[in-house]
């Protein structure tokens, strides 16, 4: 996926988790963070981000704030750009024998991102972007997620009715060693996560190639479940 046009900027804070104050060519600039999660770690005073032009007329904000900088690392934290992605691969070839992929399907009491067919099989995937990195791993979540241990639970349900059934995690920067559920934050989504893989639930992991004004999934990344 590509952003049509990027512009560097400067972080400043964070007010609330929808929006973000930015020096932009030497202006103050109220931007649009496009990820409600917690971002501390990424989001520091000083700290070179890219921006976005926002595409939806009649918005209160110009930008949306879309990447950061964080040492060598760069990270895409658009939480809307794991599934465009997921697609993108996909349907390039990243599930073998594709003949449907139908985003946003409901089963059971869940909405699944996306649902596939190929001439032999059905299944459901969940998608979950990662932009926490520590000591060279990536974990996820940054904040403790309900949503997303119901969501493991479904998949094990699903994958019972004869369903294949995976949950990958679009790691949104580049060259980590591992990928691994974030006990310490949510153990609840970790004991889920292991539980569904124990039952046949596939763990998926990949990182993404990034630019300032592109993302790409890229290689699987080993799990530390």
């Amino acid at each position: 996926m590509r952003y049509p046009q990027v512009y560097p900027a400067r972080f400043l804070c964070r007010p609330n988790r929808f929006i973000a104050q930015v020096e932009l060519e030497g202006r103050e600039e109220t931007v649009h963070v496009k990820n409600t999660g917690r971002c501390r770690e990424l989001l520091v005073p000083g700290a070179q981000v890219w921006l976005a032009q926002g595409q939806n007329a009649g918005r209160k904000t110009r930008f949306d704030l879309v990447a950061v900088q964080k040492g060598r690392r760069l990270i895409n934290m658009d939480a809307q750009a794991p599934n465009r992605v997921f697609g993108e691969w996909a349907r390039d070839g990243g599930l073998a024998g594709l003949r449907l992929l139908r985003p946003e399907t409901p089963w059971g009491s869940s909405r699944f991102d996306f649902y596939w067919e190929s001439e032999d099989e059905k299944g459901f995937v969940e998608v979950k972007g990662v932009t926490l990195e520590a000591d060279g791993g990536a974990f996820f979540p940054d904040a403790p997620t309900q949503r997303g241990v119901k969501h493991l639970q479904e998949l094990a349900a699903a994958h019972a009715q004869g369903y294949r059934a995976a949950v990958c995690f679009v790691i949104q920067m580049e060259d980590v060693a591992f990928f691994s559920p974030n006990d310490a934050t949510h153990p609840a989504f970790g004991q889920a996560l292991r539980q569904a893989a124990e039952v046949g639930v596939e763990v998926w992991a990949y990182d993404c190639a990034v630019t300032p004004d592109s993302l790409r999934m890229n290689a699987r990344v080993p799990l530390r479940l």
